[in-house]
């Protein structure tokens, strides 16, 4: 981001010591304020991982927030897949609660045996309210958070910013060129006094005070360029703060709805796993209750296997 910096307005610029050479160590008051200027040009902006270009640093926070939603996007798309397993799932289950297989299983282990094939139509119904619930309880939240009108809001913000950039660098333009037309006007005057001091030429006291009122002139020039600098780069540094913490908002709004609703999603596969629980439960009861001596018993009243027996044969 920007640093604001703060210019010494006392300062004269038509001395033309300004430019002249310094002490070791010491810079001149003009050069003084155009460093501050240029040390202000620093910006929230990153390399291109091709280090082709700069990325602004507000287009890396816009980003983030576009890839934010994205992302949400494909955990609604594996949301999806997921449903779709457990429908077929369900599917399944209920077509081979339905199997005639074993069908004619008698007695306490063909009760068991029909109650297990039951269980599995339980099953698929408790997987069918899992798949329906994980749509409109997990999916569809995540699909359809912040919907189209989000990308536009994202949009307004990045003009915003970008218009002011724009301005910014505008203004960072006319403080070089009024520092170029500064240093030609300091250069002058310098140099016509020197050529007075020294005789070479005509000049008369007159010029001096011509060449040192325009040197004076473009000073003022360069100040009012960069109060105009100071002033947009102010403003820009105020939105940027502000609208990046709008954004930072947005982001923890968006991971926090994402949390709630993956929270929702565990909270349905126990539930989905105590009712399917609830489904073996009866089955496991008849299993408890099986007798094979009744079983065998019943079989024979059933089929009447024993009334007739083999006699002893007399000659």
């Amino acid at each position: 981001m920007m640093m604001e910096a703060s210019f010494d307005t006392e300062e004269s610029f038509d001395d033309p010591s300004c430019l002249a050479p310094q002490p070791p160590g010491s810079v001149s008051p003009a050069k003084r304020q155009i460093t501050e200027v240029k040390e202000t040009k620093i910006t929230a902006d990153r390399k291109d991982p091709q280090g082709a270009a700069h990325v602004t640093g507000f287009e890396v926070l816009l980003q983030k927030q576009l890839k934010g939603k994205q992302l949400q996007k494909e955990m609604a798309e594996f949301i999806h897949e997921r449903i779709k397993i457990e429908e077929e799932y369900a599917k399944n289950l209920s077509k081979l609660s339905l199997s005639p297989l074993a069908a004619q299983e008698e007695g306490t282990l063909g009760e068991a045996w029909t109650q297990l094939k039951k269980s599995l139509h339980d099953e698929a119904e408790v997987h069918l309210k899992f798949s329906n619930k994980l749509h409109t309880e997990v999916e569809k939240p995540l699909l359809t958070f912040r919907g189209d009108n989000f990308k536009k809001d994202l949009k307004k913000y990045d003009h915003h910013i970008a218009d002011l950039r724009k301005q910014l660098a505008s203004r960072f333009a006319g403080v070089e060129k009024a520092r170029k037309a500064l240093a030609d006007r300091q250069k002058d005057l310098e140099v016509k006094t020197q050529q007075l001091e020294i005789k070479l030429s005509n000049k008369t006291e007159e010029d001096i005070k011509k060449a040192r009122r325009k040197s004076t002139q473009a000073g003022d020039d360069l100040m009012r360029c960069l109060d105009l600098y100071n002033q947009t780069q102010s403003k820009w540094f105020e939105e940027m703060v502000t609208t990046s913490m709008e954004l930072e908002r947005l982001e923890v709004e968006r991971v926090e709805w994402v949390q709630q609703h993956l929270r929702q999603y565990t909270t349905l596969r126990h539930e989905t796993d105590m009712f399917n629980q609830s489904t073996v439960e009866p089955v496991d009861q008849l299993l408890q209750s099986m007798d094979p001596a009744k079983d065998r018993e019943l079989w024979v009243k059933e089929n009447k296997t024993g009334e007739v027996r083999p006699v002893d044969l007399d000659i």
